[in-house]
C-alpha cells in the first residue's frame, strides 16, 4: 500500500488532500509512523523523529495514529487478495506476499492478477496499492518498490540479469552500512560486482550469510510464501517525554505490561518468554528475558515478571533512560505449554 497510514488519513478527511500529512503524535521524543507523498518531497520518512520532520517540513499537518482503523483498512485489502489466493503472506498491515501461481479467478498472468487487485483496490477502497511480479519472493520485493506510488513493475525471467546486475549492492536484503562497507572493500558496488566474486571469498568474509549474498546477486531465493505464518513475538515499547532513571519507569512498565498481555489475548498460541528492553539516553539498548517454568497466567503475572526483570539492569543511579518496552517471545502450542507433571508426590 502506497503512504499507507497517511492514505487512510487523506482518504477520510477531504481536508487533508494534496496536503503534507505526517502520521505522529506531537511530542519531543515522537517518531513518524507515515508520512504522504506530499511530505517526503521535503524529505520526511517513516521513524525519523518528528521533531526533525517538523523543521523539515513545517508547513504539514500532524494527524495522530489510529492503528484501528488501519487494521480495519488492512483486513479489507486482504479480502480482496482473498478473492484470487489463498496463499498470504502478511509482512505488516500495509504489505504482503502473495503466491499466484495458480489464481482462483483464473487470470492467465500473474501480472494480469496485480492489475485487477491493484483496481480492486482503487474502486473498493479508494487507496492506491503498488505491486511487484516476478519468479520469487527477493525479486518481487524489489520490483513493488520501484515504481511507487501506484506503480507496476514486472520482471519476467529472462530480464533477472538486465534488472539485476547494474543496481547498487546496497539494494539487497541485509546489506547496511557494515557490510556495504566491507564490500566496497572487495571492489564490490554493484550487485555484478558481486556475482562476480568467487563463493569461496564471500563465505570467507561472511560465513553463511556469504551463500546468501550470491544466491542473491544471481536472482535466486527458494523461499516460499508462507499463509499463515505464526507468531514468533510480540512486543510494545514508549519512548519518555525526558530521560529519566530507572527508579521512575515503574508506571510505564505497568501500562506497557498492560497492553500487551491485552494483546496476547488474541494469539491462540501461548508466550512462555518474557522480554524488557531498555534504551539509555546515549541509545545503547539493553535487553533482559526470562522463561519462567509456566507462561504467565496473568497480567499481573507478567508485569510482576518484567519488574523484576528491570532489577537486572543495573547501569547505576546516574544512568538515564529515554525508552521502554516489554516482549514476549518463545510462543508455543498450548499443549507443549501444559505443566509438567510432579516427579515425586
Amino acid at each position: 500500500m502506497d503512504a499507507f497510514y497517511a492514505s487512510v488519513e487523506q482518504r477520510d478527511d477531504p481536508q487533508l488532500r494534496g496536503k503534507p500529512v505526517i502520521v505522529a503524535w506531537l511530542g519531543k521524543r515522537s517518531v513518524v509512523c507515515a508520512a504522504s507523498y506530499e511530505a517526503r518531497s521535503f524529505g520526511v520518512r517513516s521513524a525519523m523523529p518528528a521533531v526533525r520532520a517538523e523543521r523539515l517540513c513545517p508547513d504539514a499537518i500532524f494527524v495522530p495514529p489510529d492503528f484501528t482503523r488501519y487494521r480495519a483498512v488492512s483486513h479489507s485489502v486482504r479480502e480482496i487478495f482473498k478473492l484470487h489466493t489463498d496463499m498470504i503472506e502478511p509482512l505488516s498491515l500495509d504489505e504482503a506476499y502473495l503466491d499466484v501461481t495458480a489464481n482462483k479467478t483464473g487470470l492467465s498472468t500473474a501480472t494480469l492478477v496485480a492489475r485487477t487487485i491493484r483496481e480492486q483496490i482503487r474502486q473498493e477502497l479508494n487507496l492506491t496499492a503498488s505491486a511487484g511480479v516476478a519468479p520469487n519472493k527477493f525479486l518481487a520485493k524489489l520490483a513493488s518498490d520501484w515504481r511507487k506510488p501506484d506503480g507496476l513493475f514486472v520482471i519476467k525471467p529472462e530480464n533477472i540479469d538486465g534488472f539485476l546486475l547494474p543496481l547498487p549492492v546496497g539494494r539487497l536484503p541485509g546489506v547496511g552500512k557494515v557490510t556495504g562497507e566491507k564490500l566496497a572493500k572487495l571492489g564490490v558496488q554493484t550487485v555484478g560486482d558481486l556475482r562476480a566474486l568467487d563463493l569461496s571469498v564471500l563465505e570467507h568474509q561472511f560465513g553463511r550469510y556469504g551463500l546468501r549474498l550470491h544466491e542473491l546477486a544471481c536472482g535466486i531465493d527458494d523461499s516460499a510464501v508462507v499463509p499463515d505464518r505464526p507468531t514468533q513475538s510480540i512486543s510494545v515499547e514508549d519512548t519518555f517525554e525526558h530521560d529519566m532513571p530507572l527508579v521512575e519507569t515503574e508506571a510505564m512498565i505497568q501500562r506497557l505490561a498492560e497492553k500487551l498481555w491485552s494483546a496476547s489475548r488474541k494469539e491462540s498460541r501461548i508466550a512462555r518468554t518474557v522480554v524488557l528492553k531498555m534504551k539509555t539516553s546515549e541509545f545503547k539498548i539493553l535487553t533482559r528475558s526470562h522463561t519462567p517454568c509456566s507462561p504467565p497466567s496473568s497480567c499481573e503475572e507478567l508485569t510482576d515478571i518484567a519488574l523484576k526483570l528491570r532489577e537486572r539492569v543495573d547501569l547505576g543511579p546516574q544512568q538515564r533512560y529515554r525508552l521502554v518496552g516489554v516482549g514476549l517471545s518463545n510462543f508455543r502450542e498450548p499443549e507443549e505449554t501444559a505443566a509438567q507433571p510432579a516427579l515425586f508426590e
